[in-house]
Parts: structure tokens; C-alpha cells; sequence
């Protein structure tokens, strides 16, 4: 066999073998970090083969005449796979767990105000214990009110009493019981009541409290008004001291005329 076929047969068999590690460190990985890693395996498997072949390149380097199953060669390549695979994991479980840069067991210790709101869960019906729409219409409207007034947090898988039960019971209800699937939804279903534009508003982040993963949505003031579609309807909700209010049309249209006055820097902004 020719130098250049045997390189052939390694390449042949180092390559199915090398995206088998690479997916596995990825699998592992996530179970590891568990719902505060928010890459899906997919994407963790092209990192750790970037990191493999980091390790092959510093073994081309600095290690002259190594071949692909040399034991110098495998470990550069699997330890640069689980390095890099590390290092990235950990960034992006850092970046999920920080809500905005806001401490969310002190918004919990703090309890409930106009800023601040607790839902215990977000599709599970706590008294019927079943799956129940209604409560997807209920976060809606939470959302849509703090958006139409100061803006605010709602925080899901927390009680009125300021307890952190999780998100289990939501996770549940889903074909993929993770923080990606229970974001994918939520944003989803926001997209479908309140419009794509103030769905694309609120800022979506988990964090672990007392041993129970929580979701923080953080919403900011919105620019224009937030109308939540409900069946054939069409309401305006605003927050008003602790509470959520739905406004008549009387009490909408004076509202918005006060609230949503057009800024210097709207008036200054050039049109299309």
C-alpha cells in the first residue's frame, strides 16, 4: 500500500470516529450544564470538532512526523475538543443565567410591585392540574401590560408567596422539556398574541434559584402601544400599581394618547 492509500484509509476511519467523540463530549456537555446551557447538541458538536482540530494543527506544528493514532496526536486533538467545548459551555451557561445583568433571587426576596410580577407557572393549571391555555393568555397580558406602561419583570416558576418552585410542570407540557424549547415557545406564543414586533421585545433569561431553574422575562417600556389578540378581541393592558388592568376603549384611547407621546428623538428620527 502506497504512502498516500494508507493516509487515505486513516482519513477514512478517522473521520466517522472523530464526529462520534466530538458528538459525544457535546451530549455529555449538555447534560452536564444541564437547562443553563442554551447551545443545542448540534452546535456543540462543531465546536468540539473545532477543537479537534485545533489539537491536530498544534500537533502539525510543533510535533513533527505524528500520525493520526499516535497517542501524542489523540490527545491534543480530544483534550483541544474538551477544552474548547468547556470554555464555550461555560460562557453561554454565564450569559443564560444573567438576566439582564439583574440579581433575580433579590427581585424574588424583594416580592411583588409594580415592576415586578410572580407567575407559578406559565401553561400548567395549578388548581385543575392539567395543561390550560387560559394560563399561556395570562402571561400575555402580564407581558403586554408592563411593555404598555414603565416596563418590568415577570418571573415564571415563582409563587405569589415569593417561593421558587421551577419550571418542571411547564417543562412537561413540552415535546423537549428544556429552557430552548420552553423560550422557543414562549416566544412563539407571544409572536402569536401581542404581534412579532413586541414579542421581539422582552429579554429572556434562566436563572437557578434555591435548586429551582426559573425564567425572568424582562420587559422594557415599549415605543407604541401592545394590543394581546384573545379570540375575537382586541385589549389594551397596562400595569397599574401591582396589578394588570385591561383599559375600556374610553380609558385606551387617553391612555395611549398620554403614554406613548412622540419623544424628541422620534420627531428628530428621519422617516422611510
Amino acid at each position: 500500500m502506497t504512502p498516500q492509500s494508507s493516509a487515505l484509509v486513516e482519513f477514512a476511519i478517522a473521520l466517522p470516529l472523530t464526529l462520534l467523540v466530538a458528538f459525544l463530549i457535546a451530549v455529555v456537555l449538555r447534560r452536564l450544564f444541564g437547562a443553563r446551557l442554551s447551545l443545542p447538541v448540534s452546535i456543540m458538536t462543531i465546536v468540539s470538532l473545532v477543537g479537534v482540530s485545533v489539537g491536530l494543527l498544534i500537533t502539525g506544528l510543533f510535533f513533527y512526523g505524528q500520525r493520526l493514532w499516535m497517542p501524542t496526536t489523540l490527545m491534543l486533538a480530544v483534550g483541544c475538543s474538551l477544552g474548547l467545548s468547556l470554555l464555550v459551555a461555560a460562557v453561554a451557561a454565564l450569559v443564560r443565567s444573567d438576566p439582564g445583568g439583574v440579581d433575580v433571587a433579590a427581585l424574588i426576596a424583594a416580592g411583588e410591585s409594580e415592576g415586578v410580577e410572580f407567575k407559578e407557572t406559565a401553561r400548567w393549571n395549578v388548581r385543575e392540574d392539567k395543561k390550560d391555555p387560559r394560563m399561556e393568555q395570562v402571561v400575555a397580558k402580564t407581558v403586554a401590560a408592563f411593555l404598555n406602561s414603565s416596563g418590568g419583570t415577570l418571573v415564571i416558576g415563582v409563587d405569589d408567596a415569593g417561593r421558587a418552585l421551577g419550571l418542571d410542570r411547564d417543562y412537561a407540557t413540552l415535546r423537549t422539556p428544556d429552557a430552548d424549547r420552553f423560550e422557543l415557545w414562549l416566544r412563539d406564543m407571544l409572536s402569536t398574541s401581542l404581534g412579532n414586533n413586541a414579542a421581539a421585545l422582552p429579554r429572556i433569561r434562566f436563572a437557578d434559584v434555591d435548586g429551582h431553574e426559573v425564567c425572568a422575562v424582562r420587559c422594557p417600556r415599549s415605543s407604541e402601544p401592545v394590543f394581546v389578540a384573545q379570540g375575537g378581541s382586541t385589549d389594551l393592558w397596562v400595569r397599574v400599581g401591582n396589578s394588570t388592568r385591561a383599559f375600556g376603549v374610553d380609558e385606551a384611547v387617553t391612555y395611549v394618547a398620554r403614554h406613548f407621546k412622540p419623544s424628541l428623538g422620534d420627531l428628530l428620527r428621519p422617516r422611510r
